[in-house]
C-alpha cells in the first residue's frame, strides 16, 4: 500500500510539474507573437526608442519642461522614443511618465521603469556583502523579496541587481556591493538574488525584473582602482569570473548590464565576445542587455571608438540592447542602419528582447500595474518588512575573536561605556546604494543597546568621523583630524566594566567610486582604539564598513571583535541582540581579511606555484614576502560562535567513482560549548593534478547545521562528477580523472582531510 501512494504520490507530482512547464511553453509562444506583431507595426524611430533610456529629468508632478535638453527628452517621451526611464520613482511619478508614452504615443508602448534596488528600498537590510557573510541563501532570497515588494508598490518595474562580480581586491569600493571573492558561494547568492525579486511571476506586482552586472570582470579592476583596466586570462575568466553570471541565467534573470571596464583590450560594451557569443549563444541568454551609465560613450575615452556615433554601431552591434544615457541610439542608430554599418536584424533582435520583457511583466495588460498608491502606503516601512531585515542583519554578523568568553555581555549589573562616532550614527548603517531610503532612519547601536535596561550605559564620542555627502559626492576632507575628544573617552573608559567601541568606515566610504589605498581604520580611530585599551583591556571592538580591513593591531590585543559590516535599518537592534546573547553569530567571511595590503589580491583558492614551500631552513627562493607572512589576518570562511564545534570521524563510503557515479562522505558534527549554536559547514575540494594547474582548494558545498549543547549529528555531503567540473585545457568544461583532496570544517583553512579518485 505504501509503495502504491509514493507512486500515486510520484504521478500527480509529475503531472501538476508537467502542466506547469505547459503554461509557462503557452504564454512564451502568446508573447512571442504578439512582439512579431507590435514589431511589424513599428517605424525605426520607434524601434530604436525602445533601446533608449533616460534618467528622469524633470519634476514629473510639475509642469513640462520649457529648457534645456529636458525639452528633447520630453518630446522624445511623447513621440514613442524612449523605451525606458530611471531614477523616477513614487507612484504619483511613476503613473505620469507611464500615462504620457501609453496615453500619447501612436502605438502606447508602455516604459519599463528601473532603479537601484541594490539592498532593500526605503527599508535597508544589510549591504549585500554582509547579507553573503549570512551563508543563508533563503534569508538573502526573502531579503531581496522584501526590496522588490517596496520597490514594485512604488512604482519601479526592474532593479540594477543583483551585483554577481567576484572581486579579490579589498581597495575595490563596489566590493560592498557583491558576495565576495568565490565563484561557488556567489553562484549561489545570485541565484537566490534573482528568485527573490523576480518570484515565479514577473507578472505579480510584488515583483521586479532582476539585472545581473557588470558583465565582465569588473571586480578585477587593476589595483582595485574603479573602472580602471582588466587583463585576465582565459581560465580566470571562465572558472572565476563568469560562474555567478551563468547561475542568474540558470534562475531566469530578465536583463543583464554591461560593465565600464575594458577585457583584454576591448570595452565591455562593445564586446561580441561576452554579450553575443557567450551570453546570447551559449547561455542561450533570451533577456536583453543594459549598458551602464553612460559606458557606450566611454569607449571614446577608452580609445575604442571615435566618436559616439562610432561608439553606438560598436555597442549595438557587440549586442547591447538598451543604451543608458549616452543619446547614441536615438541620435545614431537610424542613420547607422541607413549606412549599413548596423543590421537593422540586430535592431529587431534588442526590441524583441526588450517587448517580451514588458510583456512578461503585465505591463502591457495593465501599464499602470505598479501604480497603486493605497498598497504603497501599506507595503513600504511594514512591520513585517522590518522584521525581515532584521533577521537579515543578525544571520549578517560575523564573530572574529572572543577571548576568556568576554562575549556575550551580562544583561545587568555592569557600566558600559559606548565609544565612536559610529555607536550614534543613524546613517552610516545604511550603507552605500541606499537611494531611495530617508537619511538618519537606521537603529544606531546606542538606540539598539539602550532597549536594554539591566546596565549602566554612557557615551563618548571619542573622534569623528564625518559623514560622506551621497552615493554620488565625495567629501573632499573625509576625516576630520580633530582628536580632543579622545581624552574624554579615555576617561570615560576608566570608570566602566567594559568598552564598546565602534569603530569603521562611514557608510559612503565604500561603493562605486570609493576605492582607497589602505585599509586601515580611517583618520584617528587607530589612535582612540589604543589609547582607551590602554586604560580598558575589556574593549569590544564593533566593526562597521563595507569591506575587508586590516586589523592587525586590534586582532593582537583586543580581546572580543565584532563584524557588523553596514546592516541597514536594524542595525543596531541586530548589534544588541548579538552582543547580549539573544542571537549567537554565525556568520563567516565572504571575503579573504587581509594582514596588509601588499599581500593584495589575497584570496583562498589561490594556485601553488611551483615553490609553495620553504625548501629548507633559511632558505630565500619560495613563493613568500620577506616582510610579511602569505597567511591572511582571516581567511574566507571564518567565522567563531559563543559556542564550540568539533569535527571528527570523516569519511568516505568508496575511495573512487566512476563518470555518472557519486560517492558519499560523512562527518559527526558536535557542539561542545554551553550555547545553542549554528555551524555552516564548509566542503572543499582539491584536483590534484590537471590539464590546467587548479586551486589548492574550492568550495564546493555548504550547509547550516544547529545543534543543542552536548548535541551531535551526523552530516552527509553527496560528490558527484558535476562539482569536480572546471573549464579545462580543451575549452570545455569538464571533469578529468584523476587523484583528488577532499576538506571539511568551519572555514577554508578546514583540516578534516580525506581523498578520492574519478576514473573512466
Amino acid at each position: 500500500m505504501k509503495k502504491v501512494l509514493i507512486f500515486t504520490y510520484f504521478i500527480c507530482f509529475w503531472g501538476k510539474l508537467h502542466a506547469q512547464e505547459t503554461i509557462v511553453q503557452v504564454k512564451q509562444e502568446e508573447i512571442r507573437k504578439k512582439v512579431e506583431q507590435l514589431l511589424a507595426k513599428m517605424t525605426i524611430k520607434e524601434k530604436i526608442g525602445q533601446m533608449n533610456q533616460y534618467n528622469g529629468f524633470w519634476n514629473v508632478t510639475g509642469p513640462a519642461p520649457t529648457d534645456g535638453s529636458a525639452v528633447l527628452k520630453y518630446e522624445h517621451l511623447k513621440s514613442g522614443q524612449v523605451g525606458s526611464m530611471l531614477n523616477v520613482r513614487g507612484v504619483k511619478e511613476v503613473r505620469k511618465v507611464q500615462k504620457i508614452a501609453v496615453e500619447e504615443t501612436r502605438l502606447g508602448i508602455p516604459l519599463i521603469i528601473g532603479f537601484d534596488v541594490i539592498h532593500g528600498y526605503k527599508t535597508v537590510s544589510p549591504i549585500p556583502l554582509a547579507e553573503a557573510a549570512s551563508w543563508d541563501l533563503e534569508a538573502i532570497k526573502n531579503s531581496a523579496e522584501v526590496a522588490a515588494s517596496e520597490a514594485a508598490a512604488s512604482g519601479i518595474n526592474w532593479t540594477f541587481a543583483p551585483m554577481v562580480d567576484i572581486s579579490r581586491d579589498a581597495r575595490w569600493g563596489r566590493v560592498m556591493e557583491g558576495a565576495g571573492e568565490d565563484p561557488y558561494l556567489g553562484s549561489k547568492i545570485g541565484y537566490a538574488r534573482v528568485k527573490g525579486f523576480q518570484g515565479d511571476d514577473l507578472s505579480k506586482k510584488n515583483t521586479i525584473a532582476a539585472c545581473a552586472k557588470h558583465f565582465a570582470g569588473y571586480g578585477f579592476a587593476e589595483s582595485g582602482r574603479d573602472y580602471n583596466t582588466v587583463d585576465v586570462g582565459e581560465s580566470t575568466l571562465q572558472n572565476i569570473i563568469f560562474p555567478p553570471f551563468k547561475a542568474t541565467v540558470d534562475a531566469g534573470v530578465k536583463t543583464f548590464m554591461n560593465s565600464f571596464n575594458e577585457l583584454n583590450g576591448i570595452p565591455a560594451t562593445g564586446n561580441a565576445f561576452l554579450q553575443r557569443k557567450i551570453l546570447k549563444k551559449e547561455w542561450g541568454f533570451n533577456g536583453f542587455v543594459v549598458s551602464d551609465w553612460g559606458s557606450i560613450n566611454e569607449m571614446v575615452a577608452h580609445g575604442y571608438a571615435k566618436d559616439n556615433e562610432h561608439a553606438s554601431s560598436l555597442a549595438a552591434n557587440a549586442g547591447s540592447d538598451m543604451d543608458m544615457e549616452s543619446y547614441g541610439y536615438v541620435n545614431h542608430i537610424e542613420a547607422l542602419i541607413n549606412k549599413g554599418r548596423v543590421d537593422i536584424a540586430l535592431i529587431d533582435d534588442a526590441v524583441k528582447r526588450i517587448l517580451t520583457v514588458k510583456y512578461e511583466l503585465g505591463l502591457f495588460e495593465d501599464p499602470y500595474l505598479y501604480c497603486d498608491e493605497k498598497l504603497e502606503k501599506s507595503v513600504i516601512g511594514s512591520p513585517e518588512n522590518q522584521a525581515a531585515v532584521l533577521d537579515m542583519a543578525k544571520k549578517s554578523i560575523v564573530l572574529l575573536k572572543n577571548e576568556k568568553a568576554l562575549l556575550p555581555l551580562k544583561k545587568k549589573g555592569q557600566k558600559i561605556a559606548v565609544i565612536g562616532s559610529l555607536a550614534e550614527d543613524k546613517n552610516s548603517p545604511l550603507g552605500s546604494w541606499r537611494l531611495a531610503a530617508d537619511d538618519n532612519t537606521a537603529i544606531s547601536v546606542l538606540e539598539g543597546l539602550n532597549t536594554y535596561k539591566g546596565n549602566t550605559i554612557t557615551y563618548a564620542k571619542g573622534v569623528t568621523l564625518t559623514e560622506g555627502k551621497t552615493d554620488f559626492t565625495l567629501e573632499t576632507k573625509i576625516n576630520e583630524e580633530d582628536a580632543t575628544g579622545i581624552e574624554e573617552a579615555v576617561a570615560l573608559a576608566k570608570k566602566n566594566d567594559i568598552v564598546i567601541l565602534v569603530l569603521g568606515e562611514n557608510g559612503f566610504q565604500s561603493g562605486e567610486g570609493r576605492s582607497r589605498t589602505t585599509l586601515d581604520l580611517p583618520g584617528l580611530q587607530q589612535e582612540l582604539l589604543e589609547a582607551v585599551y590602554k586604560v580598558n583591556k575589556k574593549v569590544v571592538l564593533v566593526l562597521m564598513n563595507g569591506r575587508p580591513l586590516t586589523i592587525n593591531w586590534a586582532d593582537e590585543n583586543v580581546p572580543a571583535i565584532l563584524e557588523t559590516w553596514h546592516l541597514g535599518t536594524q542595525s543596531g537592534n541586530a548589534i544588541a541582540a548579538v552582543l547580549y546573547g539573544d542571537y549567537n553569530p554565525s556568520g563567516k567571511l565572504p571575503m579573504t581579511f587581509p594582514k596588509s595590503v601588499g599581500q593584495i589580491p589575497i584570496y583562498y583558492n589561490h594556485k601553488n606555484t611551483g615553490r609553495p614551500e620553504i625548501p629548507a631552513p633559511n632558505m630565500v627562493f619560495w613563493s613568500h614576502y620577506i616582510d610579511e607572512s602569505n597567511a591572511p589576518l582571516y581567511e574566507f570562511g571564518y567565522g567563531l560562535s559563543y559556542t564550540d564545534f568539533r569535527y571528527s570521524d570523516l569519511k568516505l563510503n568508496a575511495t573512487s567513482f566512476k563518470r555518472g557515479e557519486e560517492i558519499a562522505l560523512t562527518f559527526n558534527l558536535t557542539n561542545t560549548g554551553e550555547y545553542a549554536g549554528k555551524e555552516v559547514v564548509q566542503l572543499y575540494i582539491q584536483d590534484k593534478f590537471a590539464s590546467i594547474t587548479r586551486p589548492v582548494k574550492e568550495l564546493k558545498g555548504f550547509k547550516m547545521v544547529s545543534l543543542e549543547p552536548g548535541e551531535s549529528k551526523e552530516v552527509t555531503f553527496v560528490i558527484n562528477e558535476e562539482m569536480l567540473q572546471f573549464y579545462s585545457a580543451k575549452g570545455i568544461w569538464e571533469a578529468e580523472e584523476g587523484d583528488f583532496n577532499v576538506f571539511i570544517g568551519g572555514s577554508s583553512n578546514a583540516i578534516l582531510k580525506n581523498g578520492f579518485k574519478l576514473i573512466d
